[in-house]
């Protein structure tokens, strides 16, 4: 159920002027800074922000074009804000039946054991929410706007208030929604962080506009974006669990083109994994290292260099069909005569398991 929009807005002080192409099943993530149109793009979607000359379609059906505009109510949208707004004199169940109740669902069928499974507050049902931490409150925020059924959700920062541990946890659960619901799920975030764990669809917004939008590796790994910049920066890559070393705690994994050896995860041999390499975790050789501690020895080819402050510089790097950030400085790229097409090995220090 893919998702398509035009939409523009305009108060005195700010523009928002956004078209949108976002493929079905995914997680788009929506990035910016604070005052760059993130939140009044989801209220638009939603029909809180309704202007005639906007267009939003949601799986080949118009929700609103110049001649007819269907309200909130009747759209089949979830939406979840930074606070969870959950009803206080409402029990967990009762919260999250209450969305039910409004669609005409039963509210002790199959789909509400589904959700509160899909999310994991079985264990909260009867329970108040102001007994509930502030990851558990979101958790159950989340399964009532997935109450109604929805065709798309919003999420508008839902972790933004939120410690690191709890974000962490509840970030799986946005993973399980896509592969579960297979309905697609837009995720407002202004972190990096968030983004390199759940985004499928990167959108970049700046004062109103987009400034990108494509697959998350290839905004991530791009030198015309700043983004590619951060201290933070970090490439994404998805693996397949090939094998799995006991004695050590490892695992063997395969991607397209190349392979890894990262931290057990436990998952089962065959399953899907996604990584995230920081670029400040990756250096650069001309031949392979033999008497190294480093595991992970990939040949690679030299993409693109861009200068990176006055002493550093950003490497994209090809493994595989898949692009990889390292930092290195610029003495060390103009004593390995580092240009694009160069054959050179990446000596990854560090890769993270993130789901």
């Amino acid at each position: 159920m893919s998702v398509t929009a035009k939409i523009r807005f305009e108060r005195p002080d700010f523009v928002l002027d956004a078209e949108l192409a976002l493929p079905a099943q995914s997680i788009s993530v929506v990035f910016g800074v604070s005052g760059s149109g993130k939140t009044t793009l989801l209220r638009s979607l939603a029909g809180l922000e309704s202007h005639t000359d906007n267009r939003i379609e949601v799986g080949g059906s118009v929700w609103q074009d110049n001649k007819r505009t269907i309200p909130t109510h009747l759209r089949k949208v979830g939406f979840v804000f930074q606070e969870s707004r959950l009803f206080p004199h409402l029990k967990v169940a009762g919260n999250v039946r209450y969305g039910m109740k409004r669609n005409g669902q039963d509210p002790s069928g199959k789909y509400f054991e589904r959700i509160t499974r899909i999310l994991d507050i079985t264990d909260l049902l009867d329970r108040f929410p102001e007994s509930l931490s502030g990851g558990e409150q979101q958790r159950v925020a989340i399964a009532r706007a997935l109450a109604i059924k929805p065709e798309l959700l919003l999420l508008d920062e839902p972790l933004a208030s939120l410690d690191l541990a709890s974000k962490q946890k509840i970030l799986p659960f946005i993973s399980r929604i896509r592969n579960e619901l297979k309905i697609p799920v837009i995720y407002v975030t202004h972190s990096l962080d968030e983004v390199v764990r759940i985004a499928d669809w990167l959108i970049l917004l700046d004062s109103g506009r987009v400034v990108a939008a494509g697959p998350v590796n290839e905004i991530l790994t791009n030198p015309d974006i700043p983004l590619m910049f951060r201290y933070d920066a970090s490439s994404v890559l998805e693996a397949t669990v090939q094998e799995r070393d006991i004695e050590h705690h490892l695992d063997f994994l395969t991607g397209d083109g190349y392979s890894l050896w990262v931290q057990s995860s436990d998952q089962p041999i065959g399953s899907a994994i996604r990584l995230s390499i920081a670029a400040r975790d990756v250096s650069v050789t001309l031949s392979h290292a033999q008497d190294t501690s480093i595991l992970n020895i990939l040949p690679a080819v030299v993409e693109s260099l861009s200068p990176d402050g006055e002493s550093r510089t950003l490497v994209v790097l090809r493994i595989g069909s898949q692009l990889i950030l390292a930092r290195i400085t610029s003495r060390s790229a103009t004593l390995l005569k580092l240009e694009p097409g160069l054959a050179v090995f990446a000596q990854i220090k560090g890769v993270a398991v993130i789901s």
